[in-house]
């Protein structure tokens, strides 16, 4: 019968089909479960790192709390979908949560905007004073108050003058020999001219005949009385001032630049500015002057920008904001980035990339800054156009760095390097006095990757940080105990143990 079965040719190739599959099965199958129990053994071998939320620094290989804030200590997350070690992991819902954006770097025309502030003031080319041109007494004012608006040629004040009544008359006298004594004529003439008489005065003076006691003193301006220098009655002399006048009808903005604001700033540039006085109202100049030197009290310098003022509006002592709009062209190669994605750490200047290929993955990197401008920072060194970098929410990715160890704003990436690898751990060992102190934390010293150790004889505790690269908690424990002191784990041998001095013998004798 078995070999009727066999020797049907369709059950013949069945069976070996079957068998061949079974085959491919165990051969291509076979390297799944290897592999998925090896990263089982590998996740078994790899220790449990807690740490403190408060303190980065502390790395312990069981719960507790921390040795510094006695906070309880939270689990590590040392392990990401990634292969870089100083790369930051953050799942979508925690990028969400800390409102992280990115931007892709790449090249622009860098505009520095400087922001100015000032005080309109009178264009000091067009103030005069208006002075009496002869000595007198001020019989009486025509402008009595400052502010008062005056034209050119308009009379200001009535001065009675003793000189000018004998000027006046010799004049008259050389009128009947002015055909034969010409040059006694024009001196006299001269000498009314020399007192700022105008010509239609002095016409008038040899029309008439008769010497005039009181003449007009006339303004040789247009402008706004700024300041009375006489009442009426008051003697005054020759050349004495009587009023300050200012011409408005050209005036200065006078904005305060600090030392860091020179280098883009230069005659010629145009002032876009606003009167606080005037909202809604836009105003532009260009800068004509700038203060070769220095306010050593205010550590400012003046910057003059000079405009029309034909309707009188802008007013002496006016606030003024100005902005200043710098090409940096020197810098057009360059890139920026926004100012909110750079973190300062005194010398350095970092911010987060994010790695590309990869999903919410960032990692630190310290960049040279050049001049800011007024959407960020110009690159000197550090970024190549089109990687992408936090712009917000950068402090958020740089405390995940901290809580993983990993190189953030507080230590550069040879310290991180260093203080990752160092673990803190708590381990109970047995003793009495401080010779057990010193013999316990030297046999602890001696192992290699062990940086520091410490006993508690009221504790039994033995706090020590060790590289996890170069030992582990075992090893530590096995030198403790061979120098004849038990621990949590090793038990020290009875032969050691009896040679130890009487004032260490830890163990209770039955």
């Amino acid at each position: 019968m078995m070999n009727n079965i066999f020797s049907n040719n369709y059950l013949k190739f069945s069976i070996i089909l079957m068998f061949g599959i079974f085959l491919g099965w165990l051969f291509f199958h076979s390297g799944q479960p290897t592999e998925k129990r090896h990263n089982q053994v590998t996740e078994a071998i790899a220790p449990t790192i807690w740490t403190c939320a408060m303190h980065p620094q502390i790395r312990m290989i069981e719960a507790g709390k921390c040795p510094i804030c006695a906070m309880e200590l939270i689990r590590l997350n040392q392990a990401g979908p990634f292969t870089d070690s100083g790369g930051i992991y953050m799942t979508k819902e925690a990028v969400q949560l800390a409102n992280v954006q990115t931007t892709v770097v790449s090249l622009q025309k860098p505009v520095k905007e400087l922001r100015l502030y000032g005080k309109v003031q009178a264009d000091e080319r067009l103030m005069q004073s208006q002075v009496s041109y002869f000595p007198g007494r001020i019989e009486k004012l025509l402008i009595n108050f400052t502010g008062e608006l005056v034209r050119k040629g308009q009379k200001l004040a009535l001065i009675y003058s003793p000189e000018l009544i004998t000027a006046q008359q010799e004049l008259i006298e050389t009128l009947v020999t002015k055909q034969s004594q010409p040059a006694l004529y024009e001196a006299a003439k001269e000498k009314l001219r020399q007192w700022k008489l105008s010509e239609s005065q002095i016409s008038a003076l040899e029309n008439s005949g008769k010497v005039r006691s009181e003449f007009e003193v006339l303004a040789n301006t247009t402008g706004i009385v700024t300041a009375r220098r006489v009442n009426s009655g008051d003697f005054v002399s020759s050349g004495a001032a009587l009023f300050e006048v200012a011409d408005l009808s050209h005036i200065w903005i006078m904005f305060d630049a600090y030392e860091s604001d020179l280098p883009f700033l230069s005659n010629g540039q145009n002032v876009s500015f606003t009167i606080q006085a005037l909202p809604g109202e836009d105003f532009s100049g260009k800068i004509t002057f700038i203060d070769p030197v220095l306010n050593p009290v205010t550590r400012v310098l003046r910057v003059r920008v000079e405009v029309s003022n034909p309707a009188g509006k802008l007013k002496p002592e006016m606030f003024a904001t100005g902005i200043v709009r710098a090409n940096l062209s020197k810098y057009s190669d360059k890139l920026t980035i926004p100012r909110s994605a750079v973190l300062w750490t005194g010398k350095r200047s970092v911010v987060y990339v994010k790695q590309s290929g990869v999903e919410a993955v960032f990692k630190i990197r310290e960049i040279e800054i050049g001049p800011e401008y007024g959407g960020g920072y110009l690159v000197l060194n550090g970024l190549k156009s089109g990687e992408e970098i936090v712009t917000q929410g950068a402090f958020s990715v740089d405390a995940s760095a901290q809580l993983e160890g990993k190189p953030s704003m507080m230590s550069s990436s040879n310290e991180e390097s260093k203080s990752q690898s160092l673990i803190h751990a708590s381990l109970g060992v047995m003793g009495n006095c401080d010779q057990c102190k010193e013999r316990i934390e030297s046999a602890a010293k001696s192992v290699t990757g062990v940086t520091s150790a410490i006993w508690s004889s009221e504790t039994k505790k033995l706090d020590v940080q060790f590289d996890i690269q170069k030992t582990n908690s075992d090893d530590i424990q096995k030198a403790v105990a061979k120098v004849g002191h038990d621990t949590e784990k090793f038990k020290a041998q009875d032969d050691v143990y009896k040679h130890l001095p009487g004032c260490c013998l830890y163990r209770k004798s039955n």
